[in-house]
């Protein structure tokens, strides 16, 4: 399997395309990861390789090709979820495994994207495990998920997962000078090593300044940790309280301030690009709080995910982040 276009994940990426080429694609696919790191591009041109009859899948020259780029492949479908808990329905999976068992149109697979999976009910994921367990040998699903940790383990067990991650910083900055004018490597570098390798966060920060601005947030959550303020812990995350999606990138981004902190010299690398943050609570806070916050970050981000109240996510994260230092 050929992929233009798609940067990074290169291991994962070959060892899909291994599997198409050799005819031995399993029936269900789980890809998980951060928004921005290419869930969805990745599913799409995994189920245009599935349809495609050229001999370098996906060719994109063969007629299945033209039909899954322009989304009009009648063997290729895509539903997704609203993005809150349990608002991906039992009621869609149910029309989709009915129609899992009409043989194909034209291609050799009928292919499913089911984005936001993590977002599925409970009796969801159970209708979807029913054909999980004796798929038709011609159907194929590719979930997309934020975290794996919300499917069930039935699911996951019937299910390969791949994990995307963040591309390398010089290679994704050449990717995004290269193609968004006024872009220039040295500030496509510095939105990369912000958003942690995450291309799509960094290609976004540069047309919605909403990542900049969270980022700026975080690093006032830092300086209020250290000050010991209460008050302007409690002000700076105010912002969470319409945007619920902010708290999991400001989760992400405070564990890696942390990180960073945690091993900061001359030579470290600073995957959060924030390294005069990362200095100021190296030298304030002992290394176990720096590991405890780490900690709480994870705790709290899966509290975001799972739709938390919002009144009660931000006490819980002004709470959690001041126990952690021992405030």
């Amino acid at each position: 399997m050929k992929i233009s276009g798609f940067i990074g994940n290169e291991r994962i990426i070959e060892q899909l395309g291994c599997l198409i080429d050799a005819g031995r694609f399993p029936h269900a696919v789980v890809i998980e990861g951060a928004e921005g790191l290419g869930k969805k591009t990745l599913a799409r041109l995994l189920a245009t390789a599935l349809v495609c009859r050229g001999e370098k899948k996906p060719c994109m020259e063969c007629s299945q090709c033209h039909k899954a780029v322009e989304k009009i492949h009648p063997d290729i479908f895509e539903y997704s979820a609203a993005g809150g808990a349990n608002s991906f329905h039992v009621d869609i999976i149910r029309d989709v495994v009915k129609d899992a068992y009409v043989q194909p149109n034209e291609a050799e697979y009928k292919v499913y994207i089911l984005g936001n999976a993590d977002c599925m009910s409970v009796s969801a994921q159970n209708a979807l495990l029913k054909i999980l367990e004796e798929p038709p040998e011609y159907v194929v699903f590719i979930l997309t998920a934020r975290s794996k940790s919300m499917l069930l383990e039935t699911v996951l067990s019937r299910s390969v997962v791949v994990t995307l991650e963040g591309v390398e910083t010089d290679e994704g900055a050449r990717f995004i000078s290269s193609r968004i004018d006024d872009v220039s490597y040295e500030d496509a570098k510095r939105a990369l090593e912000t958003f942690n390798g995450n291309i799509g966060k960094a290609v976004a920060s540069f047309s919605d300044g909403k990542e900049n601005e969270l980022a700026g947030v975080c690093r006032e959550i830092c300086r209020a940790l250290v000050d010991s303020s209460e008050y302007e812990l409690l002000c700076a995350c105010s912002v969470f309280q319409k945007d619920r999606g902010s708290v999991v990138f400001a989760c992400d981004f405070l564990k890696n301030i942390f990180r960073d902190a945690l091993v900061c010299n001359e030579n470290s690398e600073c995957l959060s690009g924030q390294r005069d943050t990362a200095i100021m609570l190296k030298t304030k806070l002992t290394r176990q709080k720096l590991v405890d916050l780490m900690n709480v970050c994870d705790t709290l981000k899966e509290m975001a995910l799972m739709n938390s109240n919002n009144s009660i996510l931000i006490t819980k994260i002004c709470y959690s982040l001041r126990q952690a230092v021992g405030r």
